[in-house]
């Protein structure tokens, strides 16, 4: 019988060397073949499956870390719209309709309020909102923009107002300036038009100082 010439056998060696590497042992009718992802967990670090499963590693990591980002970053809904930007014409919409809301509910309070100071500051968010609503509506005016209008005024009221109406009225007031400030200080920051975002700085302070008021007569 002839050998084969060493140059065909280290051919056929190299070829057949990757097949007799990366074969697995075989596994009977009764063996189930193992489960990679539970043997990688039991591994003590540093450790890998087999020489052929090595770079599996890394890559199933990889892929839990980026699973668990997805799941941090993943967006919450159902927020506020207080303190997020919005469009010019929906500011324009929302502070007009607050300060409608404002000035109506703070003129009818001033026959009503039994303390001096809380009088005091009612008369100063009429005057306060009244003229910022002007100034609204001119700028909005001027670039096309719809405004809502003036709602009717109501009838004073009439009878004797509640023991807690003071306390009432200042808490009432408390959460809608804290919810003009938030939307007055998104508007300042990112609003997109230049001179709405004017608008919206040089009013902020106004209502900061009455929310600051309010609070402090807050019983």
């Amino acid at each position: 019988m002839k050998r084969a010439p060493l140059h065909l056998l280290a051919v056929f060696g190299i070829v057949a060397a990757p097949a007799w590497a990366v074969s697995l042992p075989a596994a009977g009718p009764a063996q189930a073949l193992p489960d990679k992802t539970l043997a990688a967990e039991s591994l003590a670090p540093g450790e890998s499956l087999a020489a052929g499963s090595a770079s599996l590693v890394p890559l199933m990591a990889a892929d839990m870390q980026a699973n668990q980002t997805q799941a941090v970053d993943a967006p919450a809904t159902g927020g506020s719209e207080a303190g997020k930007p919005i469009d010019d014409i929906t500011f324009v919409r929302k502070a007009t309709e607050s300060s409608y809301k404002e000035v109506s509910s703070a003129r009818e309070a001033i026959p009503q309020l039994q303390q001096p100071e809380l009088k005091r500051i009612a008369e100063m968010l009429v005057n306060d909102h009244s003229g910022a609503n002007a100034r609204l509506s001119k700028l909005a005016q001027g670039k096309h923009w719809p405004v809502p209008a003036q709602p009717a005024q109501s009838p004073p009221p009439s009878g004797t107002a509640s023991s807690d109406f003071d306390a009432n009225w200042t808490a009432e007031m408390i959460a809608g300036h804290e919810h003009s400030v938030a939307l007055y200080r998104a508007q300042a920051q990112a609003g997109e038009d230049q001179d709405l975002r004017k608008y919206a700085r040089e009013t902020l302070p106004t209502i900061e100082r009455h929310l600051a008021e309010l609070k402090r007569l807050q019983k």
